[in-house]
């Protein structure tokens, strides 16, 4: 009798923990997973030609190939609300003619690494250690990450996980220093990472926010980080 209780017992633990576990797979199978999804943009002969060019009119570095040495993450807004848009504005190799203000240092056109959607979706715009035109001084040794929306759509907690998640990836893969906004870039002048030769060559920039910056970076706190001017 003792030896039947003791069975049914074990039964019922061994039920309830088979319970259990398959609750939990089933959560981890519901549960939402980081990836990216491939969103080339145009990267043809021209635009490798321009980028060469960029690098040793700006930088002064003279390469096979456009080729960077991630050392920082720069996040941006597009100013643009829908991520297809954003997309087409990038896409093309040649700088359109209304960017004037940025057109006398190249006819490369703007571009960054990835593009990241309102809804969280992460797409890949170009290899990551290609250089992108995105941020004076910094392209060298900066990955792009821009985001759908801004100033007056206001970046979504959606993309605020995403950033997090991406840039964790990208600190696991390369040696990344430094994390900032674009509109931080002027801080790096004099710094061992500047590289900017035109002295008349600056804009002013708020993207992605402050709000944005500090919320990032509370997340990303155990990466520990370099502080911007060390």
């Amino acid at each position: 009798m003792i030896n039947l209780k003791r069975r049914i017992a074990l039964n019922s633990i061994s039920t309830l923990l088979f319970g259990l576990s398959l609750g939990l797979l089933m959560l981890g199978c519901t549960r939402s997973t980081f990836r990216i999804i491939e969103k080339p943009i145009l990267f043809n002969e021209e635009r490798i030609a321009l980028s060469q060019e960029y690098l040793a009119d700006h930088y002064g570095l003279i390469q096979d190939y456009p080729s960077i040495e991630p050392k920082m993450v720069v996040l941006h807004w597009t100013a643009i609300p829908d991520v297809e848009r954003s997309y087409s504005a990038m896409n093309p190799v040649l700088l359109p003619g209304s960017r004037t203000g940025i057109a006398s240092a190249s006819a490369l056109n703007v571009s960054a690494h990835f593009l990241v959607d309102r809804d969280g979706t992460i797409f890949r715009q170009m290899p990551d250690t290609l250089m992108a035109r995105h941020v004076i001084g910094l392209n060298h040794c900066a990955i792009g990450v821009e985001n759908v929306g801004g100033p007056k759509a206001q970046l979504t907690k959606a993309q605020l996980k995403a950033n997090e998640a991406l840039i964790r990836y990208l600190a696991a893969k390369y040696d990344i220093q430094y994390i900032i906004g674009h509109y931080e870039y002027k801080a790096f002048e004099g710094h061992p990472l500047w590289k900017e030769l035109d002295e008349g060559y600056r804009t002013s920039k708020t993207d992605p926010g402050e709000k944005f910056m500090k919320k990032i970076r509370t997340r990303l706190s155990d990466l520990d980080l370099k502080e911007i001017g060390d």
